[in-house]
């Protein structure tokens, strides 16, 4: 919910000259909310249930507060209480199903969010977010009505639904555009720019990075050797606006040190994190979140940085007014997908995508300890594997891998444990297939250099469409596993592409689905090929660039001075 500030001044002089207006109250909670000041709205929805106790409206208001706060569990009691109170009410069922989903109580958060869904069933954005879910769940009943239903809402120009939850569909670039600009055009709409910036300050280029993923999370993965990097070049300075807490992790640490400023604006309202940036004299800022959940879209519309640029968190368009550019690479974003993209398109020399290469692959626990078939030595027990969060795994992406494991006898399908019934969901599609229900073989979610050990006993990782690994791409490859992908028609169905391409192994990118079953079968039925292949990706790792941040560092340097260069020339003209 987006309320202009003036929308926001106004409630908030309603309050005091009439201190007992309950709803009043609430409507200010909202705002305040809406506004990203959470301690604010905490205290309006505090004084709404002052004055109507245990009233189903402020009670949302208040678990609203709590899951936004990351108090996940007081959150969902909270609205499971107001929704026990007013059944039929599909706002907060809609709110009781984010809090499930956040307080770990998957399958439960689904019937929450299919209920708000029955009771607004014309409703896009309610659409949209049972549709995610279901995903996330392996729950494929209804599918494809549901998708038609998000993407006719987009076609019709409705801003309700989701940019990052709309690329797990398959729609065109063009669709994607649609969908990403028209939900900005709302907050555009709402949003204050801040006045323009006064005369840039002396000294080095100082360039903003915004993200809630600075810790052990895939932006702080992909981040932080590149940041050592760029520390040491003394052209540039590098400043981090947190979003999220310290989570006590060593990737966090790694980034403290690594950056000239960290800031910590978790909580903080939207406009006092514009402030600090402009305060800060950023002359470019990244935005690493996009419209990922916990990003904060408004943050950017107020323009607090003179040039601000979409990379490597939100695979596609901001279709956003306050982004000038997006970084990418000739592969990931060709010149035909230009059209498609809101931004003007920076592309480096190299994989868009940069990653840790001080990462340790460790020796793994025994197969057996890790629910695999024993290897016999002529071929049997293969392993193919993708890591990828559940909503990626489709009907199209699973129905192919199944037929890789009826192409290969003995071998085994190695994936990442879902939320709630999404395993057995798998093994149950399995079974629908002829395929023995015994042969998924499921991972629990485990410290990065613990996963990322299990790589060792995988042969070939089998990627999804149309929403491609990525980080987990990138994992695969620097633990010496090949990616076997189909680059599609979209930023995110290229990124495992780009990867390979630059490592010099296009012919694991393939043109279809029968070429990729084709393909997996022929290398899990052929050792010597496997051999010959993991040897290859081993050369190319160290050999072509990849993964050399230093380079990386080298590059994204001179591109960021060269547009500061023309922001500075155009600005005298």
């Amino acid at each position: 919910m987006n309320v202009p500030y003036d929308e926001r001044q106004h409630l908030r002089t309603a309050v005091q000259r009439q201190p007992a207006d309950f709803i009043a109250w609430v409507m200010l909670a909202d705002a305040e909310l809406g506004a990203g000041d959470l301690d604010a709205g905490e205290r309006a929805a505090q004084r709404a249930l002052q004055l109507r106790r245990d009233h189903p409206e402020a009670l949302a208001r208040l678990g609203r507060a709590r899951w936004m706060q990351g108090r996940h569990e007081e959150a969902a009691n909270l609205l499971r209480h107001a929704s026990r109170q007013v059944p039929q009410h599909p706002g907060i069922a809609l709110w009781l199903g984010h809090a499930l989903e956040d307080a770990g109580q998957p399958e439960a958060a689904a019937d929450a969010y299919r209920r708000a869904h029955a009771l607004l069933p014309d409703e896009a954005y309610v659409a949209a977010q049972r549709l995610n879910w279901q995903r996330r769940l392996c729950d494929w009943r209804g599918l494809e009505a549901l998708s038609q239903q998000v993407r006719g809402a987009v076609a019709q120009g409705n801003p309700a639904v989701e940019p990052f939850a709309f690329l797990s569909e398959d729609a065109s670039a063009a669709e994607q555009l649609a969908c990403a600009r028209q939900r900005a055009q709302v907050i555009a709409a709402s949003t204050p720019r801040l006045p323009p910036p006064g005369p840039r300050r002396q000294g080095p280029l100082r360039v903003g990075f915004l993200s809630n993923g600075f810790g052990a999370h895939p932006t702080g993965l992909l981040t932080v050797a590149l940041f050592e990097q760029l520390r040491a070049n003394a052209g540039l300075q590098v400043h981090l606006f947190a979003l999220n807490g310290d989570d006590g992790s060593r990737i966090r640490q790694r980034l403290q040190t690594a950056a000239h400023a960290l800031h910590a604006v978790a909580g903080m309202p939207h406009a006092a994190i514009a402030r600090r940036i402009r305060e800060t004299g950023i002359d470019i800022l990244f935005d690493l979140r996009g419209w990922g959940g916990g990003g904060t879209p408004e943050v950017l519309a107020m323009r607090p940085a003179p040039l601000q640029v979409n990379w490597l968190a939100y695979p596609g368009t901001s279709g956003a007014p306050w982004i000038d550019y997006v970084l990418a690479d000739a592969f990931v974003l060709p010149p035909a997908l230009e059209p498609a993209f809101s931004e003007t398109v920076l592309r480096l020399p190299r994989a868009f995508q940069p990653s840790d290469n001080t990462r340790v692959v460790e020796a793994p626990p025994a197969r057996g300890e890790c629910g695999l078939p024993g290897c016999d030595g002529n071929g049997g027990g293969v392993v193919f594997c993708c890591f990828n969060n559940s909503y990626k795994l489709n009907p199209r992406s699973v129905a192919r891998m199944l037929e890789v494991l009826r192409g290969v006898p003995g071998s085994v399908l190695w994936l990442l444990s879902g939320p709630g019934l999404a395993d057995e969901r798998l093994r149950e599609v399995a079974r629908s297939q002829g395929i023995d229900p015994s042969r998924l073989v499921f991972m629990p979610k485990l410290p990065h250099p613990q996963y990322l050990a299990r790589y060792r006993h995988a042969d070939l990782f089998l990627d999804t469409h149309p929403y491609n690994a990525h980080t987990t791409a990138s994992d695969a490859l620097w633990a010496g596993c090949p990616v076997l992908t189909t680059p599609g028609r979209s930023f995110a169905a290229r990124v495992a592409g780009s990867l390979n391409h630059h490592l010099g192994l296009d012919e694991m990118n393939v043109a279809d689905d029968a070429a990729f079953i084709a393909t997996a079968v022929r290398l899990g039925n052929d050792p010597a090929a496997r051999a010959a292949l993991r040897a290859r990706l081993a050369s190319a790792r160290d050999t072509t660039g990849v993964f050399d941040m230093a380079g990386f560092a080298r590059d994204f340097a001179a591109l960021v001075q060269d547009l500061a260069g023309r922001q500075a020339h155009a600005g005298q003209h």
